[in-house]
């Protein structure tokens, strides 16, 4: 019996180790079959690589007439607000060149290709925006579209488009037998094209803001695009710049990696601003969409300031109650990331229903919604204004008290009098802050309270009279 359970062991020792062998095998398969799908070092031509960008880069001849004409096509596109026009532009426009030599010069220290895409690239940049610059110049059609607008300022997709798009256009182009340089163009035009035409209209039309703003785009793109060049560059082990002398090896070398440093810091950073920005306003539209709710009132339309952290509702219909705005108000402060933001409420004097309902589908169209938004904050503003300015004409009438004569004057009438102050108070309500005049008398002893009662009425109706004021605090101890 015993003989049989040992020989049961000694067969179960050959399966396991079997099994074990197996698992090693199938393993070692599924990382060989990750491995050559991912793989690009085998299949990439680091020689052909370098000497294709460097072909690239020149901006001269056939590759400046095919950017002009591109940058045309592109600027009629966004000028009609057609995603296929500016598209098609994309198909045959040059724009990678400097950009892309800009991040491979930097990862493998070559300072002359460095000093040609920088100029190379100064020159794509004012070719770009003076050929927009001149098509919507003469062009009668100056309406801002909204593909125009769209590329007036940066957001977190714009910096993901460049990101993903450097990435496959430089990894493409290490490929042995790349395909024609020209298809690769479409990984980044559509990053840097729409921008630069957007400057060129932002000039033409005069708007400072909107020629800033699409400059600071492209800025971005093309930081990121280089980025992802030198990020892959590295990856792939691109041989270094040989030179002769090693103190200009050393000094290149250093001035490369002060250059990497310089663009990788500011771009990790404005990375986080923009996701954090693109976060803040996905909540805070998520808030309006699900806590902004009243039987009877009607959102309009809501906005969102992530530098000033304010949302602004502007509601129609049934006006809703202080009490429920202060427990949106309690809502805001749980939310999550949200904490410090506030929420502004600016409701119109229209108290029906059924106008709230009736313009329902007019207003989520997009019909007198920039009317009402814009009638709602100029009365708001006015109403600021004027509080404003009756506060101001209140601290005028105080600063401009004739005390002197007063003084004089009401000892004249008041004989019993001992003394006479005046001070202004300052309250709040804890919604606004008021200023109040305050008259002080301190009687003599001998008189009596009958008496000071009906002296110090008399001064508060008189230093109503001779101030010209409302509201007066006369105290009397």
């Amino acid at each position: 019996m015993e003989n049989s359970v040992d020989n049961e062991e000694v067969k179960a020792t050959p399966n396991s180790a079997e099994h074990e062998s197996e698992k090693r095998n199938v393993w070692g398969a599924i990382k060989n079959f990750l491995w050559e799908l991912f793989d690009i070092q085998s299949d990439s031509d680091r020689e052909a690589t370098i000497e294709s960008v460097k072909k690239d880069i020149p901006f001269k001849g056939h590759t400046a007439w095919i950017l002009i004409f591109s940058i045309f096509v592109a600027s009629i596109g966004l000028n009609v607000s057609s995603t296929a026009v500016v598209i098609g532009a994309m198909l045959i426009s040059p724009l990678m060149g400097p950009i892309v030599g800009i991040g491979l010069a930097v990862a493998i220290n070559d300072v002359l290709m460095m000093r040609r895409s920088l100029i190379n690239l100064g020159i794509m940049v004012f070719l770009s925006v003076m050929t927009a610059f001149l098509y919507f110049k003469i062009s009668p059609l100056t309406e801002e579209t909204p593909e125009l607008l769209a590329r007036t300022y940066p957001t977190i997709l714009d910096v993901l488009i460049a990101i993903f798009g450097g990435l496959g256009l430089i990894v493409a182009k290490t490929k042995s037998g790349t395909i024609a340089s020209v298809i690769f163009g479409v990984a980044i035009a559509t990053a840097l094209m729409p921008p630069l035409c957007t400057v060129g209209y932002g000039l033409a039309i005069g708007n400072a803001s909107y020629a800033f703003g699409a400059l600071y785009l492209f800025s971005i793109n093309a930081v990121f695009i280089a980025l992802a060049t030198f990020i892959v560059s590295k990856i792939l082990r691109f041989p270094l710049v040989r030179y002769a002398n090693s103190k200009r090896r050393k000094r290149t070398a250093q001035i490369a990696s002060l250059i990497a440093i310089a663009v990788m810091v500011p771009s990790v950073w404005l990375f986080v601003k923009l996701l954090d920005q693109e976060l803040f306003e996905a909540k805070a539209k998520e808030f309006v969409r699900t806590a902004i709710k009243y039987d009877g009132a009607e959102v309009v339309k809501s906005t969102q300031n992530h530098k000033t952290k304010y949302i602004d509702v502007y509601l129609i219909g049934r006006p809703v109650p202080q009490s429920k705005i202060s427990e949106w108000h309690s809502q805001l402060k749980e939310t999550e990331k949200m904490e410090n933001t506030k929420l502004r409420i600016y409701q119109g004097a229209d108290q029906s229903g059924e106008m709230a309902a009736r313009l329902s589908g007019e207003v989520k169209a997009g019909i007198l919604e920039d009317l009402y938004v814009k009638n709602e904050k100029l009365i708001h503003d006015k109403d600021e204004q004027i509080r404003f300015l009756e506060d101001q004409i209140a601290l005028v009438k105080v600063k401009n008290v004739p005390f002197k004569q007063l003084s004089e004057e009401i000892k004249i009438n008041y004989d019993d009098l001992e003394s006479f102050g005046y001070a202004n108070k300052i309250t709040t309500n804890f919604k606004k802050i008021d200023t109040l005049p305050v008259i002080t008398l301190r009687w003599k002893p001998n008189v009596s309270a009958k008496q000071r009662n009906t002296n110090t009425k008399k001064i508060e109706q008189w230093m109503k009279l001779k101030m010209k004021l409302d509201t007066l605090l006369v105290e009397s101890p």
